[in-house]
């Protein structure tokens, strides 16, 4: 008798998805409907959303009943903020992952990561190490900037991850919850903060190739985007740092400058050292 797949919980932060998030739920629930053994679990978690993102998902909820839930914060959360509001969830699953709504993973592609588990707590999708399949690649500017917010990652926190931000990851249930409570970054810099934690707490990190397709129709402003990146890296660096206490002084003008960048701010739970 073959042993069962484990448990998969997967989030899939939306934030005015109304036009992309059909196909992505529907391959992904008759993907694992058809393909995987284990229990899995597919929950939406809407942020802030304008559109009509719940009731695209709703429709296709009614038609995969048993694999389908929802999770929606009317107030903008971020997707920072979307992932560990879902990530509260991790008991229902054996292992957790998340993906981007707009498609760019496709189910077999994140099986994929689920399938090189091995012995590692984590896996990460990655489009720049040799073996990545990249069907329609970035805009030459977001490339550029991706490579630059990659070499200010590096610098700053050593974690020899060539590709921090591809939106398909895979953790094992026992390392959410350990790392939970140091999550704080509520925009798209979450996964720093996310990877950072395992990496502190010794968790291991496995980078693999994937099939990747950029999708049009992105939310990111490239401008504000890496701005709001860039000051959120920043800010937790000095979260570990032996200076962090002496800057609750500047915590109003950093509520300031995130008000100004129209970004959801960082929560204030991170861990105390």
């Amino acid at each position: 008798m073959s042993q069962k797949d484990p448990s998969l919980l997967l989030l899939v932060p939306a934030y005015n998805e109304e036009r992309r998030i059909e196909p992505l739920l529907r391959e992904y629930s008759f993907y694992f409907k058809q393909n995987y053994t284990g229990k899995f679990q597919l929950v939406v978690v809407l942020n802030g959303c304008r559109d009509d993102t719940i009731g695209v998902v709703k429709k296709v909820q009614a038609d995969f009943p048993d694999s389908i839930n929802v999770l929606d914060f009317p107030a903008p959360i971020g997707k920072g903020g979307a992932l560990i509001e879902g990530l509260k969830l991790a008991a229902l699953g054996d292992l957790i992952g998340y993906v981007d709504a707009d498609g760019a993973t496709g189910p077999q592609a994140f099986h994929d990561l689920v399938k090189k588990m091995g012995d590692a707590d984590c896996v990460i999708a990655s489009r720049w190490i040799p073996g990545a399949v990249l069907h329609q690649s970035q805009t030459s500017k977001r490339q550029f900037a991706s490579r630059v917010f990659h070499t200010i990652v590096q610098t700053l926190f050593r974690m020899n991850i060539r590709d921090t931000q591809c939106g398909a990851k895979v953790i094992r249930r026992q390392a959410v919850e350990k790392i939970h409570p140091s999550l704080c970054i509520a925009d798209m810099a979450f996964d720093i903060n996310f990877l950072y934690c395992l990496k502190r707490d010794g968790f291991t990190v496995r980078e693999v190739p994937t099939e990747w397709t950029d999708k049009v129709g992105s939310k990111v402003s490239l401008g504000r985007t890496s701005l709001t990146m860039l000051l959120s890296v920043i800010r937790l660096r000095l979260i570990y740092s032996p200076f962090y206490k002496w800057l609750r002084p500047l915590r109003p003008l950093e509520g300031w400058v995130y008000r100004k960048l129209r970004a959801p701010q960082p929560l204030s739970r991170e861990k105390k050292d």
